[in-house]
């Protein structure tokens, strides 16, 4: 058996059968007896085929009868494909086989999830299936180019809501056992990993949306458990629904073509959302327990717009096989963030984009593992891993240089071109390009292989020469562009900015307008420039036009590390922090200059997802760039920093609630600093306190008490208390984090063992524990784990789904020292099986390690703390 499918096999189907359609009968009413590990599936699918036997995929499930054409077969399961043989293969008669037996509930968010709530002991199932999980849940055609017309019947637990794509049509009593079956609409032709099935007894509340020009209204729906819908803001979230639905009617200029849109906020889900036609699913933690700041709506107003955007590109017109991911994925985080901007009232998205999402792109680009955006994907271990930096965070940056460079009205024309052109049928790389060709009039191909084909991002450095009247005698901008596989230059082009400040007033001021600029690929001279006073500040990339790595001239860096907080523009100052977060990346920056900045400037900061950016990039470099030696300093001198901060901000200011958290966090690694910890949460400063909670917000309060966990001043029969005070779903993965950082070897052991056991923790609780048991101050409580770590992977990677051994390997890889290194080096030379998805792992967390090894190399004997 294998459950890896590969590109060959997908390939070789989709060459052999037309497929028409999928019925499929689902009987969830045991889901509420946690005892009942399968539940019943059968499946029809319906299609035509030149060849006379094929592989249907059923994945982890159980196979009681199997019929073609009407006639029963022997059943031929090895426990991932369904092979049948008999079919008509000439390529015009229907076939119709249908497989009847059992599927798996799943507790790692892979599949159909099933979760009892322990606040009020309901269940609540739904489905996650990208890239190729709706196997897991009943036979059929596991590959995007394979649509069908999908039919669902689910009887569940009566009393229940059951969603779907489309909308129910009928309900009634079972016919056999208990239950009600619900009956939806057949939908149009949709690909297998974005059906979906959500039941439960949900909590939900109705609108609907109207398009400006009244040509069609579709009625919304947004859900959630029961026990969490207070936390369910309706005015906004239909608010920014709805204001993206308008946007996206208006510039697609193609029908929302699903018939409804609900929104699901559903409990231990393993990504930010799911863009699931017509039934959208989104990470519960969308919805805000306590207190949170603009930016945290700002961010879950993209995700709404992110997904919205998936119903046309993604949805509408799907890739053909997972090589083309970004044809969704990058679309989608680009659309996600202009529509924000543009129509969901969040103006200042590009800041967070610049700042957070950008920096995990250029993090992802540089390791050994980086791919072209357009990647190759031979099998679906590889397309699981795609879903990353480069797909999402740098797809969306180049098409952001693209709009700048073919102007977004040819950009928006080349879209509804390309859904005018495939609308409900699979694409290549081609077929975009071709589109935004013929919509811009401008040959991309070579714009298309330089950004698209190629791996790595550029470095641009800015150079500023000048005398000693302060006249500047040359300004350069120095470009180095090179496949970072291969090590060829590929002078990627570069339509971009460049702002020139001054200090003016105490403050930095742009001079005049932006300076734009092309590059064509080796850098470029701006003689403009000679003979100008020099600028306090050349900004290369100003407003965020482009995607490289920018390296500061040493003027510009100067004034920057002074004067930055007296930047007005928000984008400016989050390019700035980014810059520097590079440079202390790479060794140019001392870990203490950034800490410093950070301190000098957070005081000032007005985006929040700036501070929270610039905060937890500190705690980070504390943490993983300075040598061992120098940290114990540096962590209490940066808490003393952050406790003044939060002693200055405004009460109930974002900034407050920002620092607050940045200290809860930064406490867990300073010893003897419960005591301040425990007076803050019995003290909370005027602006922290949560009315309905009676002192601090629910979150904030988690955080706090972590951090006196892991310092080794709460025991459990504390913790224990803490829970009882919030016994939630949320609260038992807190208060599990909370135990699992205790400084003591027997809960650590404990918790370990449990996490690694499969079948025993869900999702949602290995993300809890790994936070807990990777405390720096304990951490070498775990040395027996580490020697072991190496000879277990293979093991840890057979015995888990892909979603929890990834979790496992890349939470519990050993601290970065040179023995691990070593280690590494030693396991990948080995010659072992391991899956290439599993090496991919190791290769990465090598690299992060040598990187932490050369910065720590790069500030021995660089400015400490004292």
């Amino acid at each position: 058996m294998t459950a890896n499918l590969s590109r060959d096999t997908a390939r070789h189907r989709s060459e052999a059968i037309v497929l028409d359609t999928i019925e499929v009968w689902l009987d969830i009413t045991n889901a509420p007896d946690a005892d009942q590990p399968f539940f019943d599936s059968r499946s029809t699918l319906r299609f035509t085929s030149t060849v006379p036997m094929i592989g249907i995929d059923f994945l982890d499930g159980e196979v009681d009868e199997v019929s073609v054409n009407g006639t029963p077969v022997a059943v031929d399961h090895d426990g991932a494909t369904v092979t049948v043989t008999g079919l008509h293969d000439d390529g015009t008669t229907t076939n119709e086989v249908t497989v009847s037996g059992r599927a798996r509930y799943s507790r790692s968010g892979e599949g159909l999830h099933r979760f009892i709530d322990p606040a009020d002991g309901q269940t609540f199932c739904y489905t996650q299936y990208e890239p190729s999980d709706s196997r897991r849940v009943h036979a059929q055609f596991d590959q995007p180019d394979l649509k069908a017309r999908h039919t669902f019947h689910v009887t569940a637990p009566e009393g229940w809501t059951v969603l779907s794509n489309q909308p129910e049509v009928s309900n009634q009593a079972a016919t056999t056992g208990t239950g009600t079956q619900h009956d939806f609409a057949e939908t149009p032709p949709l690909s297998t990993y974005i059906t979906v099935i959500v039941a439960g007894p949900y909590h939900g509340v109705t609108d609907t949306w109207t398009s400006p020009d009244g040509s069609l209204t579709i009625p919304l729906g947004l859900w959630c458990r029961a026990t969490r819908s207070e936390t369910l803001d309706t005015e906004e979230l239909f608010r920014v629904t709805k204001a993206g639905l308008t946007f996206f009617h208006e510039n697609f200029d193609y029908p929302y073509p699903w018939g409804k849109y609900d929104q699901v906020f559903v409990p231990e889900y393993n990504l930010g959302a799911m863009e699931n036609p017509g039934c959208v699913t989104f990470t519960e933690q969308y919805l805000f327990r306590s207190a949170a700041t603009r930016a945290q709506f700002a961010g879950r107003s993209n995700t709404i717009q992110h997904e919205m955007s998936h119903m046309w590109f993604g949805d509408l017109v799907t890739p053909r096989w997972w090589d083309e991911l970004w044809l969704k994925e990058s679309f989608a985080e680009y659309m996600g963030g202009h529509a924000n901007v543009e129509a969901a009232g969040f103006p200042e998205g590009w800041v967070g984009f610049a700042g957070r999402r950008k920096a995990w792109a250029y993090a992802q680009d540089e390791l050994p593992t980086t791919h072209p955006i357009a990647a190759d994907i031979p099998d679906i271990e590889a397309a699981k891993q795609n879903f990353d930096g480069i797909t999402y965070a740098k797809g969306a940056s180049v098409l952001k240089q693209l709009v700048h460079h073919v102007g977004v009205e040819a950009f928006f024309e080349g879209s509804r071109r390309y859904f005018r052109q495939h609308a409900f049928s699979s694409t290549t790389f081609t077929d975009l390009i071709e589109a935004l060709q013929q919509a811009s009039g401008r040959d991309l191909t070579e714009w298309a292989r330089a950004w698209l084909e190629t791996a790595g991002p550029d470095t641009l450095t800015g150079v500023l020469e000048v005398d000693d009247a302060g006249t500047i005698t040359r300004a350069v901008i120095d470009q180095q562009s090179t496949d970072r596989r291969t090590g060829a230059v590929v002078g990627r082009p570069h339509t971009l900015a460049v702002g020139l400040y001054d200090r003016v007033d105490g403050r930095l001021q742009r001079r005049g307008a932006l300076m734009p600029v092309e590059l064509s690929g080796a850098g470029i001279e701006l003689a403009q420039l000679a003979g100008q006073p020099a600028p306090a500040l050349m900004l290369v990339n100003d407003d965020d036009w482009t995607y490289a790595k920018v390296i500061l001239d040493q003027r510009s860096l100067a004034t920057a590390r002074e004067h930055l907080s007296t930047l007005d523009d928000p984008l400016a100052r989050a390019l700035l922090w980014s810059q520097f977060w590079i440079m202390v990346r790479d060794g140019l920056m001392p870990v203490a200059h950034y800490v410093e900045a950070v301190e000098r400037h957070a005081a000032a900061e007005s985006d929040a997802a700036t501070l929270t950016t610039l905060l937890a990039n500190a705690h980070a470099a504390i943490e993983g760039f300075l040598p061992p030696a120098a940290r114990p300093a540096a962590r209490e001198a940066h808490l003393a920093a952050l406790e003044a901060l939060l002693a200055g901000a405004a009460a109930g200011s974002d900034s407050q609630l920002v620092l607050a958290r940045a200290m809860a966090a930064h406490a867990s690694v300073v010893p003897g600093c419960s005591a301040r910890v425990q007076r803050f949460i019995a003290q909370p400063p005027a602006g922290l306190e949560d009315p309905g909670l009676g002192g601090l917000g629910v979150d904030l309060r988690w955080a706090l008490v972590r951090a006196c966990a892991a310092t080794g001043d709460l025991d459990d029969q504390a913790l224990a208390a803490e829970l009882a005070r919030d016994e939630t779903l949320d609260g038992r993965l807190e208060h599990l984090s909370a135990r699992a950082s205790r400084p003591e070897v027997r809960i650590k052991d404990e918790v370990l063992a449990r996490i690694i056991t499969p079948g025993v923790v869900s999702n949602a609780e290995v993300d809890a524990a790994l936070v807990g048991l990777r405390q720096p101050l304990s951490r070498h409580l775990l040395a027996d784990a580490d020697a072991q770590y190496f000879h277990r992977l293979t093991t840890l990677w057979r015995e888990h789904s892909i979603e929890i051994a990834e979790r496992l390997v890349g939470g519990l890889f050993p601290p970065a020292t040179p023995e691990t290194v070593s280690r590494a080096h030693a396991w990948l030379a080995a010659g072992n099986d391991a899956p290439q998805a599993l090496r991919r792992l190791v290769i990465e967390a090598l690299d992060a390690a040598e990187r932490q090894l050369r910065v720590q190399a790069a500030n021995t004997g660089a400015r400490h703390y004292s």
